[in-house]
């Protein structure tokens, strides 16, 4: 069966919490310490709605398997025409290509929009998702440094970026 990259509806916020949480749990890939709740996860989404910002999902097997999304980089106006998103496949379906369709779509819908550019913020740990990263266009741009903290230990910030136009 096919991978196929719908947007995401309510009844997928069960599937996306529990990809979210796992992530907060067992990886670096989000900087939280404390899963979510479901109120929670209900106002991120009515939160992106509201906003007119994209969540999609991968679905296989009639299922969403990973979803992905973007916002705001920076709080001030002369960052309106950048954007940075996330994109999360749940641990057993990773190396299906259901991230590669996921940040496709995505980066087709911040083209669309008017976006002009799209950062990603990747833990240095995570050579998976920079290389991943760079074999779809984005170019890594910077590191900062002891950024976060988490598993008692300090993290390294990789940004990456695309042009979109």
């Amino acid at each position: 069966m096919e991978t196929k990259i719908r947007p995401a509806v309510f009844s997928d916020l069960d599937t996306i919490l529990e990809i979210t949480n796992h992530q907060i749990l067992h990886s670096t890939s989000i900087y939280d310490y404390e899963p979510r709740d479901f109120e929670a996860q209900k106002l991120w989404f009515a939160d992106k709605q509201k906003l007119n910002l994209p969540v999609i999902v991968a679905e296989y097997e009639n299922a969403p398997i990973g979803f992905a999304t973007f916002g705001s980089f920076r709080h001030k106006e002369a960052y309106r025409f950048t954007v940075e998103h996330s994109v999360y496949v749940a641990e057993e379906f990773k190396g299906i290509g259901a991230g590669k369709l996921l940040l496709t779509e995505l980066i087709k819908i911040a083209k669309e929009t008017g976006y002009h550019t799209m950062i990603g913020v990747i833990d240095s740990e995570n050579e998976g998702s920079i290389s991943f990263h760079q074999k779809q266009g984005f170019e890594v741009v910077g590191t900062i440094k002891e950024s976060g903290y988490k598993f008692d230990r300090w993290l390294n910030s990789v940004f990456v970026q695309l042009l979109l136009k």
